[in-house]
């Protein structure tokens, strides 16, 4: 998949990319390559890889999310800028706070947003339980959302903290979405989160389905949530 691609087929997601911000995402995928020479930001190294894998699977968050301008949204565990960054791409209005707690990968991050003249991105490297615990950050957001960070237990523990009342938390998973979520009920119960709903996605010229995992903030999560860090990855709820 190339630029031109991208824009055929985010279309589809009701996603129309202007010629300026095409030319945004050429610039994030050569800074991408440059920086992926010097440190790990991510396994897939092909140009036409990366725009697939990682720029168009970030936008299929716009399928359930909608229009993000004037929205605000903390993407938690972003590593190289995603789903966040394109999706600053996409709605330019967007608020977007990245967290990533790995300081060479904030490094990189602070070289996109300045490189493509993105405004209101606040980028953090701290840890997601000792955020959520913070007032400007707790129960704060429109949308919090992680890709392929943890089991969804765990993510529930990191995300609906920072979700606002009737606000909510996105994950993107893979195949065993509907199992994690089945085990992951509780968890989302206790912390505040209502109904769990599954999106199936597919990348194009692939049959695997990757899913955007729902869940609405219906009530406050308890203040001794999230835990210390580490907990909920070693004692998932």
């Amino acid at each position: 998949m190339d630029i031109a691609r991208l824009v055929e087929e985010t279309n589809n997601l009701g996603v129309v990319l202007s010629p300026a911000q095409q030319t945004q995402f050429a610039a994030y995928l050569q800074l991408l390559l440059v920086w992926n020479e010097r440190m790990n930001l991510t396994a897939v190294r092909h140009s036409d890889l990366i725009i697939e894998r990682h720029f168009y699977d970030s936008l299929t968050c716009a399928a359930v999310t909608g229009d993000l301008n004037g929205r605000t949204l903390i993407d938690v565990g972003t590593g190289a800028g995603f789903p966040g960054l394109p999706l600053k791409i996409a709605f330019p209005q967007l608020q977007l706070t990245l967290v990533e707690s790995v300081a060479k990968k904030t490094s990189f991050l602070q070289a996109v947003v300045a490189e493509l003249g993105l405004a209101q991105v606040q980028i953090v490297a701290d840890r997601a339980e000792t955020l959520g615990h913070q007032p400007t950050h707790r129960a704060h957001y429109d949308w919090a959302v992680a890709r392929a960070v943890a089991d969804l237990r765990v993510l529930a523990e990191y995300l609906l903290p920072f979700c606002r009342l009737g606000g909510f938390m996105l994950a993107q998973k893979g195949e065993h979405a509907a199992t994690e979520t089945e085990a992951a009920a509780y968890a989302i119960h206790l912390l505040g989160g209502g109904t769990t709903q599954l999106h199936p996605m597919s990348l194009p010229g692939t049959t695997n389905l990757h899913y955007l995992v729902v869940v609405e903030k219906c009530a406050p999560t308890p203040e001794e949530y999230p835990r210390r860090p580490g907990m909920a990855a070693k004692r998932p709820l």
